[in-house]
């Protein structure tokens, strides 16, 4: 298991939890089943007929994810499983700089997502429990890949290209009276990739090769929030909006020494990161299939 599959996990985890948000807040929303939501011509759509149609699709994940999670909280407690917020947080920011494009668009809930990736961590301390790593296989495994462990600072941006001048300086007369960064990047930038996502780039650092040093000394004198005067590039005219600047950081060995820990192990064990080996432990019992026990 790889840190980019875990990513991608975590992402899979987000977007279930958030199909269940719109379940129950569907649910909390409208009051009779037979209340239309949508009209399409003369035809309607009630209530009963969406919510009966996102269960259809999503149900079964989306119950698996809670069971999960519950699963997650009840071994973690038998066990007596810790895990600090300091390391949370930097699992939380190795994963951002290194896989940032996975992370995008995801800032605007990141409480969400420290909690899935609280979760992934616990199941892979439950899951490697009881695997033994040698001091020596843990200090070779850190030297081996010790850049791994090093994060450049790093800069979450959203961009805007548009061709000419006279485009970005609309641009950010637009914003300056209200325009939201991500509708402008959508409807103006030229470049389609980082429009079709709202203009976001994810986390980028200055040895990213598709940028320019000319770039980040944009970037640098930005403070969170803000978006800088319009620049000449190749394309045109590019404007960027900051979001967060993670400062960069050198991980010792005995910051990561859990880490490297759980990743040999879990190499080792050559299995799916899955709460099922728990399931029957805890003892489930839930809507599509027998008792777990």
């Amino acid at each position: 298991m790889t840190r980019k599959q875990l990513w991608i996990i975590i992402a899979a985890l987000i977007l279930v939890n958030c199909i269940t948000i719109v379940f129950f807040i569907a649910k909390d929303k409208f009051g009779k089943a037979d209340e239309t939501v949508a009209t399409v011509g003369k035809e309607t759509i009630t209530r009963q007929e969406w919510l009966k149609e996102i269960e259809v699709r999503y149900g079964r994940e989306v119950l698996e994810d809670l069971v999960n999670q519950k699963v997650i909280e009840l071994a973690v407690d038998k066990y007596g499983i810790k895990m600090s917020d300091k390391k949370l947080e930097q699992e939380l920011t190795m994963l951002k700089t290194i896989y940032g494009p996975y992370y995008q668009n995801q800032s605007i809930d990141e409480e969400r997502w420290k909690e899935q990736i609280k979760y992934t961590l616990f199941l892979e301390e439950l899951l490697t429990k009881d695997v033994k790593v040698s001091e020596k296989e843990l200090k070779k495994y850190y030297l081996e890949n010790k850049r791994r462990f090093n994060i450049p600072p790093s800069y979450h941006i959203s961009q805007i290209i548009v061709k000419t001048k006279k485009e970005a300086e609309q641009v950010i007369k637009e914003l300056k009276d209200g325009s939201n960064f991500s509708v402008l990047a959508m409807e103006r930038s030229i470049d389609e990739f980082s429009a079709n996502q709202g203009g976001d780039l994810g986390y980028v650092s200055k040895d990213d090769e598709r940028f320019s040093p000319a770039f980040f000394l944009e970037i640098e004198k930005l403070k969170p929030g803000q978006w800088s005067k319009p620049s000449k590039i190749e394309q045109g005219y590019v404007i960027v909006l900051l979001h967060e600047r993670i400062k960069g950081k050198k991980y010792s060995y005995k910051e990561v020494k859990d880490q490297i820990r759980r990743q040999i192990a879990l190499e080792q064990m050559d299995m799916p990161i899955s709460t099922k080996p728990f399931w029957k432990e805890i003892g489930v019992e839930w809507f599509y299939g027998k008792k777990e026990k």
